[in-house]
């Protein structure tokens, strides 16, 4: 019997938008199963209860997992990635995982520590030429980019 090919990816979803759905969507028609792990931010005010709802609430099928105080060390150098490996597999160390999807650099990194498959989704952000960035810093110019939920979230917080 094959192995269940099981996927993952991480963000803060700050906020969730049509770039991160189509990272989703993807994984969840070439995965068994796909485990979404958010991140706690100060970039936005909105908190990570709510930004999970906003995913699983479109994708009630995925497994959410919500980490809190994620390492302040960013970075593709050594120690950063050892720190970040180090935080990130106290999360999803108990599941089989077999690929990790991202649309970033640091996902050669992540697959490679694992040892599973790195699969990127868009990274030139041809197909979604967007990113939460321009979004919270202009959120009436990019809103559709966003879930109507999301958009409705946004606006109170953001405001």
């Amino acid at each position: 019997m094959p192995q269940k090919k099981i996927g993952f990816t991480i963000g803060k979803f700050a906020p969730l938008h049509k770039g991160h759905q189509y990272l989703i969507e993807t994984a969840m028609r070439e995965m068994d199963e796909f485990i979404i792990i958010i991140y706690e931010t100060d970039k936005i005010s909105i908190p990570i209860e709510q930004r999970a709802k906003w995913i699983k609430d479109l994708y009630p099928e995925v497994k959410i997992i919500n980490a809190y105080n994620p390492p302040k060390k960013h970075g593709l150098d050594k120690e950063s990635v050892e720190i970040q490996m180090e935080y990130l597999l106290q999360y999803i160390k108990p599941y089989r995982v077999t690929h990790f999807y991202s649309s970033e650099q640091y996902g050669e990194k992540v697959a490679k520590y694992m040892k599973i498959i790195d699969r990127r989704v868009d990274s030139q952000r041809i197909k979604f030429p967007i990113s939460a960035t321009h979004i919270r810093s202009e959120l009436e110019k990019y809103k559709e980019n966003l879930p109507e939920n999301v958009y409705k979230d946004c606006k109170k917080h953001l405001d």
